[in-house]
């Protein structure tokens, strides 16, 4: 099994009074609650713990794309993912990802991950989300009824820039381009696993079995609310004539490891409350535009997880209090409550390796993403977990699915063929 650190790069000062005052966290959140000063320690500690996770033998960091918001600071996950190819040896990068629909021209993502994937001697995986309707039709401005369309033709492009070899013309519906013929060209051939986060949407699991490709369930309320997406996922591939092989699928979950149980519930109580609390504080207005879930999505009843979020958020406005007042209610903002619930793994070594091992068996991941950094958590303990959780959880679970082939994992140049990272200062250099 891989076992993959994942960071959402929230801002992890908004105010106390955040909720009460803020009817949300994405799109229209206030800019006078962003100190540029202070985002600089945080880009910087985030930074150093992305590769202080590589340094403790994670197969994977991962990053992603958000735009408009303070639950990630990430509006180009391509500038983070430079600086690892850079700064890190053999781990993976996963790029979870950029969301096609966004460029114009699409050739731009594969330019970028070409780079990325070439500075890094041939780690990267991209990832293609359809993205958020906050990031993409708010933010951005995108027509949610087109955006799907829009999403499949960039795709193609993408593709193609990657794996034709002569300079080629696109003519599309979203897309023409006279001259198409990206300098510089991934290493990976045919191209760099291609990775499909999700929310649970049927036609992204039907695509990715179609397409070969991997489907990451980005979950922000654990295994346990997890369950009935990645059942639905599995049951479609069954319909489709696919194996059950779990490097097919991902799933991203938050844990909290410390020497017992009581500690680690004293220690991740305070940056759990935080992110549920005010980092997923999503305005219902932002949630499901129309057009933006498919038809056949919304006939199963399937709901993404900011659709959940944005459900189960109270509107502070007097017109919708009522309306929200019961949703509210589901949603578990207390450590108690979100522990209880699956949001958040937390406990020992053993008791995190005990419920790990169910969420990869009953789920039938091969992917596990480790938020180990959420909410306000300090540089310190997300250190401290990442330390514990490389320690003395990782030997314990990588035997789990070992009988299965990993057909969508990087495949890198040899390492005594890559380049070696220099010293980073005069000062480094002369120790050395």
């Amino acid at each position: 099994m891989k076992l993959m650190w994942f960071h959402l790069m929230p801002y992890t000062e908004l105010p106390d009074d955040f909720r009460e005052k803020n009817p949300s966290v994405w799109v229209d959140i206030h800019s006078s609650l962003f100190d540029p000063r202070r985002a600089h320690h945080m880009y910087n500690d985030f930074m150093d713990e992305l590769e202080y996770a590589a340094e403790c033998g994670f197969d994977a960091v991962c990053v992603n794309e958000h735009h408009n918001n303070g639950y990630g600071l990430m509006p180009s996950p391509n500038l983070v993912a430079s600086s690892l190819a850079r700064r890190t040896t053999d781990t993976a990068i996963c790029v979870l990802g950029n969301s096609l629909a966004l460029y114009n021209p699409p050739t731009r993502v594969a330019e970028e991950f070409a780079m990325i994937d070439c500075i890094s001697g041939g780690r990267l995986i991209a990832g293609f989300p359809v993205g958020s309707p906050m990031d993409t039709c708010y933010a951005y401005g995108q027509n949610p009824s087109m955006l799907r369309d829009r999403y499949h033709e960039a795709h193609d492009l993408v593709v193609k820039a990657w794996t034709e070899q002569d300079t080629f013309a696109f003519n599309g519906r979203y897309n023409q381009q006279r001259y198409v013929n990206i300098w510089p060209r991934p290493i990976q051939r045919p191209h760099p696993p291609i990775w499909i986060p999700g929310g649970g949407s049927v036609e992204t699991w039907q695509w990715c079995a179609e397409m070969d490709y991997v489907y990451c369930y980005l979950s922000y309320y654990g295994y346990k609310a997890g369950q009935a997406t990645m059942n639905g996922f599995w049951n479609e591939m069954a319909k489709l004539g696919k194996d059950r092989n779990p490097y097919r699928a991902g799933f991203l979950q938050f844990v909290g490891v410390a020497e017992s149980r009581q500690q680690a519930m004293e220690l991740y109580a305070e940056p759990a409350e935080y992110f549920y609390g005010r980092c997923l504080h999503i305005d219902p207005r932002f949630a499901g535009p129309p057009g933006y879930a498919t038809e056949e999505t919304q006939r199963r009843g399937i709901k993404g997880m900011v659709s959940q979020a944005a459900d189960k958020a109270v509107d502070n406005s007097a017109r919708d209090t009522q309306r929200y007042e019961t949703k509210f209610q589901m949603l578990s903002r207390e450590m108690d409550a979100i522990v209880d619930k699956g949001y958040v793994i937390v406990g020992s070594p053993d008791e995190v390796v005990e419920q790990l091992t169910e969420v990869a068996t009953s789920l039938n991941v091969g992917h596990l993403m480790m938020l180990l950094q959420f909410g306000n958590m300090s540089k310190a303990l997300a250190k401290y977990n990442t330390r514990m959780f490389a320690e003395k959880v990782i030997p314990r679970l990588k035997h789990v699915h070992s009988e299965w082939e990993d057909r969508w994992w990087p495949q890198p140049m040899a390492k005594a063929e890559r380049a070696a990272p220099a010293a980073f200062s005069a000062v480094q250099a002369a120790a050395e």
